[in-house]
């Protein structure tokens, strides 16, 4: 029987990629996406796919009543992928876009997975992926609301491994250094959408640090990488019999989460500002 597994977030990047590979490897793909346009061409593409708004409750019941039906009423696995990052200091990110970061990132989380949960348990197993960043280990400046969704999603999934402890539904933690995707083209969007960069005091360190990073897209920069990097842990979360509480994904990912473990504050906060 095929290992069934829900996506969130798969018009692009990391979602589309994995549940392309997923599809191609014998797993029973549900894929989902926001808008309407994207589920079309998934489903062009191959791939069984669902429009899922994951800050809509109406849109999840819809998706999952209709992944149970095809199921039978079970699931194996959840990847709870879909996010965006807001870019931006904290003094020009006003509370209305904080609001919005954190209905993608972390309400919509937690609400996929605790409708997702009495189905893993009435079914007796289930593996909950839970995608958060290396920004969930560390924190950059212009990164404050991505990095406190990604911190509050850390909280969660902590917390969900005690209470699961005691059944055989693993949570997974997913700490993602740089890929190459559509991230900062999007997270580019939100800036332009909620800063007033002429008005700010970081006005040429945004022209530097952010506008200029998107241009430059990271195409020679060694520490982002493909996709697939990410893909083979998924795997291991999926396919392991005991897969492990946390991967760690991306050199970027390893170096500064170790550097965050053995080095004062102070120390760290000097290296993490030339970064």
């Amino acid at each position: 029987m095929k290992k069934t597994i829900l996506i969130t977030g798969c018009s692009s990047g990391i979602g589309y990629e994995t549940a392309h590979y997923l599809h191609d490897h014998g797993y029973e793909v549900f894929a989902t996406a926001r808008k309407e346009a994207d589920v079309q061409r998934l489903k062009e593409e191959g791939l069984n796919a669902l429009q899922l708004d994951v800050t809509d409750v109406d849109s999840i019941d819809r998706t999952l009543d209709r992944v149970l039906t095809e199921t039978g009423g079970t699931l194996y696995a959840l990847f709870n992928n879909a996010g965006y990052g807001q870019p931006g200091a904290l003094e020009d990110v006003p509370s209305e876009a904080l609001r919005e970061q954190f209905e993608t990132n972390v309400i919509g989380l937690h609400e996929m997975t605790r409708r997702i949960i009495p189905i893993m348990r009435r079914q007796g197993y289930g593996r909950i992926i839970q995608h958060s960043s290396i920004l969930g280990l560390i924190s950059l400046r212009f990164r404050g609301a991505y990095n406190a969704s990604k911190y509050a999603i850390e909280g969660l999934c902590d917390t969900l491994r005690l209470e699961l402890a005691e059944t055989d539904i693993y949570v997974v933690t997913m700490n993602t250094g740089p890929i190459h995707s559509r991230f900062r083209d999007n997270a580019t969007k939100k800036f332009l959408q909620y800063v007033d960069v002429e008005k700010s005091v970081f006005k040429k360190a945004y022209e530097a640090e952010v506008m200029e990073r998107k241009e430059k897209k990271s195409e020679n920069d060694p520490f982002t990488k493909e996709p697939i990097e990410v893909i083979e842990k998924v795997l291991l979360a999926l396919e392991k019999e005991r897969p492990a509480p946390r991967y760690y994904v991306t050199t970027a990912t390893h170096l500064l989460g170790n550097l965050k473990r053995i080095l004062p504050t102070a120390w760290l906060d000097k290296i993490l500002l030339k970064v």
